[in-house]
Parts: C-alpha cells; structure tokens; sequence
C-alpha cells in the first residue's frame, strides 16, 4: 500500500495531510508555493487549530458574539449564539436551526440562528491564512475572513471565502450562484471613508460548497496586494486603494443575508439532516515568513 501512495505524492495528487505526517507548511499544490528564495513557512500557533479537543480552545477563540470589542449579534433575522459552536470528530462545527421561539433585540425579529467565532489574536501584512471548510447547505453562510476591531476612521475587512449554502427564487438576481462560488473581498468603510470602497473576485468551484470539503486561503502578502488561493492554487490578487495595513482578527460567521431571504417556513434550516445544516471546519492554519 505504501508504494501507491508515494506515487501519488510524488505526482502531487496527494497532500501530505493524509498520511497523517506533521503538517510542515501550508497546503499547496505543485508549483503554487509563493515563498519567496531564502525564507520558509513558521506556524503561528495563536491563530491556529487542528480541532482536535472535545472543546472550542477558548485562549484561540471567542464564540461569544458581545465582548472584547465586538458588539455584533447577527443580521437579521439570523442570530449568533455561541451554543451553535462544538468542537468533536477533529472539527469546529456551527450548526444553524430555527430559534424556538422568536425574538425581537434592538428592534429587531431573530426567527433562525447561527453563530460567529472570532480570532483573539489579529493577523498582520505577510501571514498566510488558510481553512479546509465544508459549508452548510442552507441559505445561511458559510465564511473566513478578517476584520479590524472598533469602529475607527478607517475600517478594513478581508473576506477570503464567502458564499451560502442553498439559493432559490427569492435570492437577489447576482447572488443566484452563490451556493457554488470562491468569493472574495476587500472592504473599505470608516469615518474617513466618504463612500464604501469593495474590491472583489470570484471563481467557481467544480461543486456546490456545501457537497465536499475545499481549502480556502489568502496571502496578507503586503499593505498594498493580497493574493487567493483555492485548494492550493493560485486563483486571483486584489490590489487595495490604500494601506492595507491595519491588524485584522480571524472571523468565522454563519449568517443570513438580506439578498439571500431565508424562505417561508426556513426549508432546510428546519428540515435539514445536521450534516446539511452544518458548516464544518476541519482545520484553520495561519502562517508567517522567517
């Protein structure tokens, strides 16, 4: 048995990552490694995770959606609650379903409920960040990103993948596909902004998000570009209109949005098997330059 696998290593069919064997690098297919001549990949360990507890890693980890100088709970009518997160099986998993009763906050009707996870540590220009998620199939998302803390001059968010699980008659005509799509942004907002600058590319994946497990990543790699990359290729680079340069947190949301109406009656929020209304994060691995 061994030989075979050697050969598929050998014509990079295979990632490392299945044999078991310690993970010495990002994962990347052949030839897609961007590392510069005479520098190597070092694991940042505060914003990394193999999910391999009973139990979120909570030095990592806010599943809290208030505190620490975050404030938001949820676009309604999807609320984040913390008890949607577990850890088991070697994964983080956030599960959505309808709440059991209603509820209206600041004057606004929660009706389904999901949950964000954020980053204690920030992120900074050069690291590499990197997650094999398998999204929910339900019209909530499924995302990793950054985004700066507070509610500055300047507010800068890094969207590296984003996308739902299941679209239908009520999704606004652009977002039809977006239960199949690598999506990626860069979103520039704050007092010092007259007007909300996006930057934004996208591909589309072989399947739906949610059928199978795909690794999505971004290269932070200087103020002035971030590089994507999908399953371990290069996919695309956005180029920001200023420094992109402020410290950015990890956040991990599952979500509805308002161009994507949950329909009557929630569908497979409701109805659906916990694998459906799951999104799974096998792994979140962040990486630095030495």
């Amino acid at each position: 048995m061994l030989r075979p696998l050697l050969a598929l290593l050998a014509c990079g069919l295979l990632s490392p990552l299945t044999l078991g064997e310690e993970v010495s690098g990002p994962f990347f297919a052949e030839g897609h490694d961007p590392l510069p001549e005479g520098k190597r990949w070092t694991p940042v360990a505060a914003m990394s995770d193999e999910f391999d507890g009973d139990e979120i890693d909570h030095d990592k980890w806010q599943s809290e959606p208030i505190g620490n100088g975050w404030g938001w709970i949820g676009r309604p009518p999807g609320l984040f609650r913390s008890e949607n997160v577990r850890v088991a099986d070697g994964k983080m998993n956030v599960t959505v379903s309808p709440l059991p009763e209603p509820q209206t906050i600041r004057g606004e009707e929660y009706r389904y409920q999901g949950a964000i996870v954020r980053s204690h540590a920030a992120g900074k220009p050069g690291m590499y960040f990197e997650t094999r998620m398998k999204a929910n199939a339900t019209a909530m998302s499924s995302t990793f990103w950054l985004m700066t803390k507070g509610h500055g001059a300047q507010r800068q968010e890094l969207d590296i993948q984003e996308c739902v699980g299941a679209t239908s008659e009520l999704t606004d005509k652009w977002a039809r596909k977006w239960n199949q799509i690598f999506h990626s942004n860069l979103i520039l907002t704050g007092r010092s902004v007259p007007e909300k600058v996006q930057i934004q590319k996208q591909l589309t994946p072989p399947t739906p998000n949610h059928e199978r497990f795909y690794v999505y990543a971004g290269w932070w790699k200087s103020p002035h570009e971030v590089q994507f990359f999908f399953d371990g290729e290069y996919a695309y680079s956005l180029k920001p209109t200023v420094d992109w340069d402020l410290p950015k947190y990890l956040q991990m949301a599952i979500e509805t949005y308002d161009w994507n109406p949950v329909p009557e009656g929630g569908e497979l929020i409701a109805t659906g098997t916990w694998e459906q209304r799951t999104t799974q994060y096998d792994w979140i691995r962040v990486w630095e330059l030495e």
